[in-house]
């Protein structure tokens, strides 16, 4: 009897596990169906614009839409690029260029991308890059690409007036880069999900928060493949911290994961 009941318990738990699968896989193609729709109705209304004769004839107010369309389309290419980067990654077809990266530059760079948008909401970005020893291997995108993430989702998840702060220090074998925020937060209950694919945070009355949910399981993949550590701690209605970990040598790999650059 108590056999039957476990294999019982357990097909329960299968069918809730994947009905829950089910509905976040639906989540996601709503959320690209959303992410893909605002920059091509964008798109379309600046090339009407260009058609115009009003703006034909004003070349400032062409490069504007010119540009504008560029900066929709690139969009477009960086959602692209991250499901193909996750859709690698799960196969294991995926190698890391390493070579020589410098923690502190690949900061600035990410924190002059993300300032404006969060200037846009009267916040601000301060940076305490303390690490004496900022020089990891690793690869420079993906390394890049990181720290974008956890900055773009530290200002989508914070109300007005975001405070984010992006912190180094030397730690043993290594560096430990903070990235904290004082938005909405997680419940414990969230923080248990938030690496997991197609896992976003519940909103509540912050509804313009857009994206696939693939932002952090990426963000985790790559730690684990640089040899690293992500974690996280987080209050609901405090804010969050994220607490990465990069080893100064990423060390022997499995083949065909890593290679090292020229």
């Amino acid at each position: 009897l108590s056999i039957i009941m476990g294999c019982f318990a357990y097909t329960v738990w299968v069918i809730f596990r994947q009905k829950k699968l089910s509905e976040m896989k639906n989540d996601f193609i709503n959320n690209m169906t959303h992410e893909f729709k605002t920059p091509i109705a964008t798109i379309s209304l600046a090339t009407d614009s260009i058609t115009s004769p009003v703006v034909a004839g004003d070349p400032s107010k062409v490069r504007r839409f010119a540009d504008i369309i560029k900066q929709e389309n690139q969009r477009m290419n960086n959602q692209v690029e991250r499901v193909l980067q996750m859709a690698a990654i799960d196969r294991g077809d995926f190698q890391l260029k390493l070579s020589d990266v410098n923690l502190h530059e690949v900061i600035a760079r990410a924190v002059d991308n993300i300032s404006l948008q969060v200037e846009r909401k009267n916040g601000r970005v301060s940076t305490q890059l303390e690490a004496e020893r900022p020089v990891v291997q690793g690869d420079l995108t993906h390394i890049s690409n990181i720290v974008n993430n956890l900055l773009d989702n530290a200002n989508k998840y914070s109300p007005e007036n975001p405070e984010i702060s992006v912190s180094t220090r030397n730690v043993p074998d290594g560096v430990e880069v903070i990235v904290s925020d004082n938005g909405i937060g997680m419940s414990k209950e969230a923080r248990k999900h938030i690496f997991d694919k197609f896992y976003r945070v519940h909103t509540g009355n912050l509804h313009d928060v857009k994206g696939f949910g693939l932002g952090l399981s990426y963000v985790k993949a790559l730690m684990d493949a640089h040899k690293g550590r992500i974690q996280v701690k987080s209050e609901p209605g405090v804010g969050s911290s994220f607490i990465l970990f990069f080893p100064f040598q990423v060390g022997t790999s499995q083949p065909g994961r890593v290679s090292a650059s020229a």
